[in-house]
């Protein structure tokens, strides 16, 4: 690891032993920064909401915005608080509204292939899942051009001995568990490289490329698929459901996991759009026919 990322590894390390009502008050501070001052993505955020909300007035659509600054504000102290997070005050934090519907599989020794999205605190998330059971829980992820930064943060992710999986090496990992039960947990609202994927489906009004790797897996393998949602009803705290989408993938149609999926996400984001990230580009894909 070379020195600068030691430095910012030092550095998450000092800022995570703060105690959270300072940090949501650097959170405040890192909101109207990022609002006010420099608008960042701004661009972006509004042409994604305006795409995906075109029946909104632009006052709505700037409170949503407004919103998801906060939100977003949040998440990158939160996600710092990672580093030193006591495992009781994670628990306190996410409520699992559900946790049955994991276990009911899990004690039968059944494997799990697990879907989530950039919904809520996806990345405290990890550290929930981790900590609701005994058994491996391997985050697929897409590794991060930045080595050094990349490490850092799986070092973070993986404290509660949460299994980082790179997304090539997913179908292998995952085989090679498949005699002993375990969560296999998929983001799989990313957007895919164009030369990566090649199917669209009708998300938020709008055609959207989307990755088939998740119930591509779960169909070879017949591991039930579970969704996480993880809500936010208040400030630094999330309630977490699972809902099974899929309990015999191998009986289901070719795309039928997929568009389950997506369904299901569109509707969490139509109800309570600002926690979403909405500072990528979504759709930056056309179809060629």
């Amino acid at each position: 690891m070379s020195l600068g990322n030691r430095i910012l590894s030092f550095f998450i390390l000092i800022v995570s032993l703060l105690p959270f009502w300072v940090l949501y008050a650097m959170s405040d501070v890192l909101f109207f920064i990022l609002y006010y001052l420099i608008g960042y993505r701004k661009t972006v955020i509004y042409g994604n909401l305006t795409t995906a909300f075109p029946e909104k007035s632009r006052k709505e659509i700037k409170h949503i915005a407004k919103q998801f600054y906060v939100f977003l504000a949040d998440m990158f102290v939160e996600t710092i608080k990672m580093r030193s997070i006591r495992a009781e005050e994670v628990k306190r934090r996410i409520t699992l509204a559900n946790e049955e519907e994991i276990h009911r599989y899990l004690d039968q020794g059944i494997p799990i292939i697990g879907a989530t999205a950039h919904y809520g605190n996806w990345e405290l998330g990890i550290h929930r899942l981790s900590l609701m059971t005994d058994k491996p829980v391997l985050i697929i992820y897409k590794p991060l051009s930045n080595k050094g930064f990349e490490k850092i943060f799986n070092q973070m992710r993986s404290r509660f001995n949460a299994y980082m999986v790179p997304m090539r090496q997913t179908l292998r990992q995952i085989v090679a568990r498949k005699h002993t039960p375990h969560i296999s947990m998929f983001l799989s609202d990313q957007t895919p490289v164009r030369s990566e994927a090649d199917y669209f489906v009708s998300f938020l009004g709008q055609p959207t490329l989307v990755f088939e790797g998740m119930e591509k897996i779960a169909r070879k393998t017949g591991f039930p698929v579970v969704y996480c949602h993880i809500d936010r009803p208040k400030r630094g705290h999330y309630i977490c459901r699972f809902t099974t989408i899929a309990a015999h993938p191998s009986a289901t149609d070719e795309h039928e996991i997929t568009l389950a999926y997506n369904k299901l996400l569109e509707d969490y984001i139509r109800a309570k759009p600002a926690w979403w990230l909405w500072s990528h580009r979504r759709w930056k894909h056309k179809p060629t026919s």
